[in-house]
């Protein structure tokens, strides 16, 4: 297969730029997708996405598909690479010499610290990247993260991410501008959440308003003599309105 990825037909390479292209791309990854050597991430059906996603940072990078897969990270949804495959593949672009490392600060302090290093061929000129410090570690959360080696390997763990650091800001399309698996945090808040969004959309409408509208009065008719002036009658109206709202308010508590 090697790095450059092609089928039977050597115009036709897999890719996005045609449908034969995205059809070849489509078979690889379900090669690959049911090959037991592949991660879990890239193992069934389902992942067949993942597969492909794979396969075009290979053909970007000019690098080996399942190296890829085997150095893919998937931490708290977030893809990262490798330390050593970031390293390996820096050191094999061709552009630059093997990275070196400069020790910096006071061992088993919060100080200590590396700084990696590399000379580009074309021109001679000496490259550094940012210093990593212990200090560092703990203000990014890295050395308390579970499962870290920075406590009990920190000599090695420096390097790694000096490393890693040199080459985002030399070589950023080697990492595709993708951070190392144990760069990533966990960003989930630690404090509850009282009302989730989902749950305030789902009972948003099932609350019941009621309305309670005035209770209609009883229609009462009242004789009225011929005789009578409309004075009389007038009283007789208020006598009754009176007795009705006593009888129709209840009693008082």
């Amino acid at each position: 297969m090697g790095n450059e990825i092609q089928s039977i037909d050597s115009n036709v390479t897999a890719g996005f730029s045609s449908m034969a292209s995205f059809e070849l791309m489509q078979r690889m990854a379900q090669m690959f997708s049911s090959s037991s050597l592949v991660p879990p991430q890239f193992k069934g059906k389902d992942n067949l996405g993942n597969c492909v996603i794979a396969l075009n940072m290979a053909i970007r990078m000019n690098a080996d598909p399942l190296m890829v897969m085997q150095n893919l990270y998937v931490v708290y949804g977030n893809p990262g690479w490798s330390s050593k495959f970031l390293i390996a593949t820096f050191n094999m672009c061709g552009k630059y010499s093997s990275i070196h490392y400069k020790e910096t600060g006071k061992k088993s302090t919060d100080s200590q610290g590396i700084i990696a290093w590399a000379t580009e061929k074309f021109t001679g000129e000496v490259l550094e990247g940012p210093e990593v410090t212990i200090k560092i570690a703990k203000d990014e959360g890295w050395y308390a993260k579970n499962g870290s080696k920075w406590q009990s390997m920190p000599d090695q763990m420096l390097r790694y991410r000096a490393a890693a650091w040199f080459i985002r800001t030399t070589a950023p399309e080697l990492s595709m501008g993708l951070q190392t698996a144990d760069e990533i945090i966990d960003v989930t808040p630690d404090y509850p959440v009282e009302k989730p969004l989902n749950e305030i959309h789902e009972n948003a409408n099932k609350e019941v308003l009621t309305t309670e509208l005035p209770q209609a009065q009883p229609v009462i008719d009242i004789p009225k003599n011929v005789n009578e002036s409309p004075k009389t009658v007038a009283e007789k109206v208020e006598i009754v309105n009176k007795t009705t709202k006593t009888a129709t308010k209840g009693p008082d508590f």
